[in-house]
């Protein structure tokens, strides 16, 4: 099992010594998911999913961090409880400069919920300035590959709580659904310029159809992600830094030209 808050100080460094390079820092949230879901499930499904595609490579997964920048669905429902984004910048720049300190040179941010990733990104930004010999990536449980994208985007292009959402659960941790309590609700920004809080987009916190969630759906979602990402790590596993062309200078022609 390469969760790192399962295993002693010495297994870890045995870990990195065998198989150096690469660490995954799920990154989920805490916040209200409509009437049917837990609030743990960006959390629970970014450290899970995380957790299952590293074991065949060992890479070693991070303690979930269970907080991120959920400020769109404001305080209009119960549950969500959001960071600032220069916040959640300043904490995964914490993380991740301990994790440098262990001698990891490569680590991926795996987001459960859409709108961490600017402050993710701008953590990258930063770490890598001050460790340029490492390396680091961040992508959504849906940016892994075109068919995750697909899967979770199949009942809306701006969801949240929808049928790929509840369908994970379903399978993963089916007590975090309340099956009975689903509601639909189309998806209004496809077309628009301006981005939404949720309150202007939604009655109920969900968008998205999670009434055509199913244990079935979420097992075969789950198992096409895994695979998905498994792959992602042995690339990244393998990566080597980019050859720097030489430069070359403008090209002439001869005087007088031919």
């Amino acid at each position: 099992m390469p969760r790192w808050d399962l295993m002693t100080s010495v297994e870890i460094g045995e870990t990195v010594a065998r198989r150096p390079g690469l660490a995954i820092l799920p990154v989920g949230a805490t916040e209200q998911h409509g009437p049917h879901l837990a609030s743990g499930c960006d959390t629970i499904s970014a450290e899970t999913i995380a957790v299952l595609a590293a074991e065949k490579s060992g890479t070693l997964v991070l303690p979930g961090l269970p907080y991120g920048c959920s400020l769109g669905h404001t305080d209009k429902w119960p549950g969500t409880i959001s960071l600032h984004p220069m916040t959640l910048t300043q904490v995964v720049l914490e993380i991740g400069r301990w994790v440098q300190k262990n001698d990891i040179k490569k680590l991926l941010f795996l987001s459960g919920h859409a709108t961490n990733e600017p402050s993710l990104k701008s953590a990258i930004l930063q770490l890598r300035y001050e460790f340029p010999d490492c390396r680091y990536a961040t992508m959504g449980l849906w940016d892994i590959s075109h068919t995750t994208r697909d899967l979770y985007l199949r009942d809306g292009e701006d969801i949240h709580a929808n049928r790929g959402e509840t369908s994970v659960l379903l399978h993963l941790r089916p007590e975090m659904v309340r099956e009975a309590e689903s509601q639909d609700v189309a998806d209004v920004t496809p077309g628009r310029v301006f981005s939404y809080a949720m309150p202007a987009t939604t009655p109920n916190g969900v968008v998205g159809r999670p009434t055509e969630a199913s244990a079935a759906d979420g097992k075969y979602m789950v198992d096409t992600i895994v695979a998905e990402l498994e792959a992602w790590i042995e690339r990244a596993l393998a990566e080597d830094w980019p050859s720097v062309p030489d430069a070359c200078g403008p090209s002439h022609s001869p005087v007088g030209g031919v």
